[in-house]
């Protein structure tokens, strides 16, 4: 996990020197990336705990869905944190996409899943 914060450390640098982010614009930007890696810190300790079937869908769609709300940093995160440590398959892969883009992700809810999640 040490070597992927590192990634996104390094990358939200390059990116704000590359486009000339100012110091308020780097800040949020900073800000929003970090706040959606925690979001999908906690789908995928959501997808580790859970002993529903076939959640783990729903929850890439609901941490990605929800680094999307955090803004420009929170939709990058989510797709650099997507693409290195979470498991690749398609159909994850499709319910991330659907969850960045801002839909609602519990097209991906399994019936009889806990409301809590």
């Amino acid at each position: 996990m040490a070597r992927s914060t590192m990634r996104l450390f390094t990358g939200i640098v390059f990116c704000s020197l590359v486009m000339g982010v100012t110091s308020e614009n780097w800040y949020s930007f900073f800000k929003e990336a970090v706040q959606g890696a925690g979001d999908l810190g906690r789908a995928y300790w959501n997808v580790l705990t859970s002993r529903h079937q076939n959640s783990n869908r729903y929850f890439y769609a609901q941490g990605n869905y929800d680094a999307a709300q955090r803004g420009a940093g929170g939709v990058w995160a989510a797709k650099l944190i997507s693409s290195t440590v979470l498991e690749d398959s398609k159909s994850n892969e499709k319910a991330e996409e659907w969850g960045r883009s801002g839909k609602d992700p519990d097209r991906f809810r399994p019936d009889g899943m806990p409301k809590n999640y």
